[in-house]
């Protein structure tokens, strides 16, 4: 029985820093594979013209285009296929069985797991998969307790370290999994296109030229 690292996202681009996460991770907890995950239609995104998420399938390409290479990482278009809004409690399901009997372990950044009460079947959420919690610095001196969803404190024993918990019924463990700290965003990337600004070496290259050739963003440079 492996471990499977699921790492989901709306990759609007894909940056070095999503990479380095990865690895990070994986290379942590000894992930046997590391899935990409692009959603279709992230539901917890605002939909703001100026910044516009682009199409699912580009995105979806882009993620195929940065991780080829790595023997680790595999992209999965469940998402993309599946359409409409992309809810983590219906991807896991689904995964789990295909991964069987493998484990599931998510990753996340400590920002939006303290905000994964407001997901769709919070509770469910965390019987489904083990949970990778990110963190970078100036956070790796935090505790777990800081960043866990209200819904579930009940439901999990926190360590005495307070680096990691343990779900009572499930059995699934969540962990803080330290990684370096990289200054590059997605929005901020989407900024520097639209400014006409240089990307260079924030995006692997090949998703670099696709993104330009794609116009979107606005692309006025990279």
């Amino acid at each position: 029985m492996s471990l499977i690292g699921i790492y989901g996202g709306t990759f609007n681009p894909i940056h070095v820093g999503h990479l380095r996460a990865a690895e990070e991770v994986g290379e942590a907890l000894d992930l046997a594979r590391v899935i990409f995950v692009p959603s279709a239609a992230p539901p917890h995104k605002t939909d703001d013209r100026e910044d516009a998420i682009a199409p699912a399938a580009e995105r979806l390409a882009w993620v195929r285009l940065a991780i080829a290479g790595n023997p680790r990482f595999e992209a999965s278009a469940i998402e993309v296929e599946r359409g409409g809004a992309s809810y983590l409690v219906d991807t896991l399901r689904e995964l789990r069985a295909r991964i069987a009997p493998d484990e599931a372990v998510f990753l996340v950044g400590s920002d939006a797991f303290a905000e994964m009460g407001a997901w769709r079947a919070p509770a469910e959420l965390f019987t489904l998969a083990h949970y990778a919690v990110m963190v970078r610095p100036p956070l790796r001196t935090g505790s777990l307790a800081a960043w866990l969803p209200e819904v579930v404190r009940n439901d999990v024993e926190i360590a005495a370290d307070q680096r990691s918990a343990r779900h009572r019924r499930a059995g699934t463990w969540l962990r803080l999994v330290e990684i370096a700290g990289f200054d590059v965003s997605a929005s901020e990337l989407r900024r520097r296109l639209r400014e006409g600004r240089s990307v260079r070496y924030l995006l692997p290259e090949p998703v670099r030229e696709a993104v330009l050739a794609s116009g979107a963003f606005g692309c006025a440079g990279g």
